[in-house]
């Protein structure tokens, strides 16, 4: 058996499947051949070879298929999972849109992205809706205040359906880290409010669509453009100025203050990589989920002896 794995998989179309299949297996979410494809790292491939190569893996034992949906781990009960958070993630994804358009009407917010596993049409019981937000250069920290009061006031400080653990404002589209991790997260990213951000956003990180270059841009049909109503606008005017500089940074000392307090046992370096904090970025990950998620995935690209 281990003879044929290695046989199986030396080809490049193999060794792309089976990395993309161990990938989201480190969250025991099974693929179907289309997002296979759409999470391939190779541009010379079409989704025809990828169905093709997919049928000789299952052949050959290498890959197992259940429901039309591939694995490289003979765990049929993954799939019915899989099509759980499926049908969870459609009846969240309208409490998603709604909470969008509520955090679009906050000062100085400019786009509103749903990330984390619902952006992926997954939602697990236990799962939180997380929103990725761009604000106005300058007032990040003011914009998330903002909000943090307002979930911790008037949603009893529930993170369930407002999750608001990541910022950039307009001026710092880039995603600074780049990784297999970073990348699924920035291409999967499904806007709900400022699509010309969305477009922005996407034209900064060209990085990523480069690891997937058959994923689809999500569609902004239905995203509404960033708007200021009239309290948006008297608030923001009331807050310009060195006023508003002087309490944005102001809100950033106090978050940070408080994160290093309640975080004080964090090694530097994953205290940085966990709760990033820059005038243009704000970055609250303390679980480290993208350092486990990348050591999983390390540790079983070793074990099937897949090129990384």
């Amino acid at each position: 058996m281990t003879e044929s794995i290695t046989i199986a998989v030396e080809c490049p179309v193999g060794q792309a499947i089976v990395r993309t299949l161990l990938y989201f297996e480190t969250f025991s979410y099974p693929l179907s051949a289309e997002e296979v494809f759409h999470f391939s790292d190779l541009r010379d491939v079409s989704a025809g070879e990828i169905s093709k190569k997919l049928e000789v893996l299952v052949n050959q034992q290498i890959v197992y298929c259940f429901e039309g949906y591939y694995q490289t781990q003979c765990k049929p009960e993954w799939v019915t999972k899989r099509l759980d958070c499926n049908r969870r993630a459609a009846s969240f994804l309208p409490v998603a849109r709604r909470m969008a358009r509520l955090i679009g009407s906050f000062p100085y917010i400019r786009g509103v992205f749903v990330s984390g596993s619902l952006s992926k049409h997954c939602m697990r019981a236990d799962s939180d809706i997380d929103f990725f937000i761009v604000t106005e250069p300058g007032r990040l920290w003011l914009g998330r205040t903002l909000l943090v009061v307002f979930k911790k006031i008037f949603l009893l400080n529930s993170h369930k359906y407002f999750c608001v653990n990541y910022f950039i404002d307009t001026n710092h589209l880039e995603i600074e880290e780049k990784n297999l991790f970073t990348a699924t997260e920035t291409v999967t990213l499904l806007p709900v409010y400022g699509k010309e951000w969305y477009h922005a956003f996407c034209a900064a990180n060209t990085w990523a669509n480069a690891q997937f270059p058959h994923f689809p841009k999500r569609s902004t049909d239905a995203v509404k453009s960033h708007s200021r109503g009239f309290l948006k606008r008297i608030s923001e005017w009331l807050l310009n100025g060195k006023a508003g500089d002087w309490l944005d940074q102001k809100m950033m000392r106090i978050t940070l203050a408080f994160w290093h307090k309640k975080f004080g046992y964090f090694e530097a370096d994953h205290f940085e990589l966990a709760l990033k904090s820059r005038r243009y970025v704000s970055k609250h990950h303390p679980l480290h989920f993208q350092e486990k998620v990348l050591k999983r995935f390390a540790n079983r690209l070793n074990e099937m002896k897949i090129q990384s």
